[in-house]
């Protein structure tokens, strides 16, 4: 018999009775296999170690032994935070009762419920994890590829990505030339492209106050416009073009060689550039076929599970879910969701309905903080959102300071929920 959670309530076995029997499905524990240690991952990996209290197996996979988040990389950039401090070690989940490997996914065998690594192990499961991050859309910027990363980098999966584009703002010419190129809907967010102007802004004002930056962008809007417009005037006037669709944002070629960009047929020659390209959900959520034809992983609303396996959940930002922003707030907010649907589908324990939460905060300056945010909930067709509320124009300094030190708290929170 195939043992669900209503034949397990049925049966009037109990989560306790399940931890003085821990046979499930003929194995000594349930097997539970993460692919992915960040936000979504690590998150899930902790609460079903910790909540399982012992009667769940749970592996995390991750390449990197070390995890630098994205969300705060572009204070790194501004100068307001040491590299470092966006480092995270996996030491004190493995401490929980995670098996923590430093290895490549590679594939994923749904029938068979398998995970290979690049290593040569094959990891079985019964409830398998997917939260890679994201993947970049091959053509999406004409000119550039990853390997042209190295000369016009994305800093988008943050790391040496990130430090470069550091050196390479800090190596412009006085009064030289930095461009973005800024991605199309979807993205990952934090890092926000518009934040990074700005802290790229601030570093520049510090080091090179005659440079320019142009904002190539094929979005003809974009999250808290109003209020990156109204900072960049206050912090930085004169400094930053941002170029729309409608003034060739939208039609744009690289040269990484030459370090020229094609703007609506015009050659710019610039001095640093920074392309964020169209994205994807991360490859192995491609190899394991739970993407649909526009690259990302349809999951149910009410508890992220896959709509196209019942033994595969899919977290963050590689999850077509809805409302709710590609954000590590949101990935921290689903693990939860997931972790709690794992545990009562494997142990019977309580499932309660799933509420979601997200804040995206900016630094646009020195103490000048903004923030953009929602409370979410399942419905039949997504993940809605019930209640935001969004920074507004004009705000006076005192809030804006309390905004920003409100973020360096949440930054300490959550890294502590996702790391221990």
């Amino acid at each position: 018999m195939k043992l669900t959670r209503r034949t397990l309530i049925g049966s009037g076995l109990t989560a306790a009775a399940l931890l003085a029997a821990p046979s499930v499905f003929g194995q000594a524990k349930p097997k539970i296999v993460i692919i992915g240690g960040g936000a979504g991952g690590a998150t899930a990996a902790r609460y079903l170690a910790k909540d399982g209290a012992g009667a769940l197996d749970v592996t995390l996979v991750e390449a990197n032994p070390v995890y630098t988040t994205c969300f705060f990389s572009n204070l790194y950039l501004g100068g307001f935070r040491e590299f470092e401090s966006l480092q995270h070690g996996y030491d004190k989940i493995a401490a929980g009762g995670v098996t923590v490997i430093n290895d490549l996914a590679t594939g994923v065998d749904r029938n068979a419920r398998t995970v290979t690594l690049a290593g040569g192990q094959t990891l079985a499961y019964d409830r398998l994890i997917l939260s890679p991050g994201i993947d970049f859309k091959d053509g999406s910027v004409p000119g550039w590829s990853v390997e042209a990363a190295e000369k016009m980098p994305h800093a988008y999966k943050a790391g040496p990505q990130t430090q470069l584009l550091k050196s390479m703002v800090e190596a412009m010419p006085a009064g030289g030339v930095f461009a973005m190129i800024a991605p199309p809907n979807p993205y990952r967010c934090p890092p926000g492209p518009y934040e990074r102007i700005s802290m790229i802004a601030h570093l520049l004002k510090q080091k090179n106050p005659t440079a320019k930056i142009m904002v190539l962008d094929p979005k003809d809007k974009y999250s808290k416009q109003a209020l990156f417009e109204e900072g960049w005037a206050k912090h930085y006037d004169g400094m930053i073009d941002w170029i729309g669709p409608d003034f060739g944002g939208g039609a744009v070629e690289v040269r990484p060689d030459s370090m020229e960009i094609v703007v609506d047929g015009t050659v710019e020659k610039i001095d640093a550039c920074n392309v964020i390209p169209g994205q994807i959900a991360g490859k192995i959520a491609q190899i394991a076929a739970v993407t649909d034809d526009k690259g990302w992983a349809p999951v149910h609303p009410e508890n992220m599970k896959s709509k196209m396996d019942d033994n595969v959940y899919v977290l963050g930002d590689s999850s077509a879910q809805g409302d709710m922003p590609k954000s590590g707030f949101s990935a921290n907010s689903q693990a939860k969701v997931a972790a709690m649907s794992i545990r009562g589908e494997l142990l019977g324990s309580k499932v309660f309905p799933a509420k979601y939460s997200n804040t995206c905060w900016s630094l646009i300056a020195p103490d000048d903080g903004v923030k953009v945010g929602a409370s979410y909930q399942p419905t039949p067709e997504k993940i809605a959102s019930v209640e935001s509320f969004i920074s507004q124009t004009g705000e006076d300094a005192a809030l804006r300071k309390a905004t920003y030190e409100e973020s360096l708290g949440w930054y300490e929170g959550i890294t502590t929920d996702m790391f221990g």
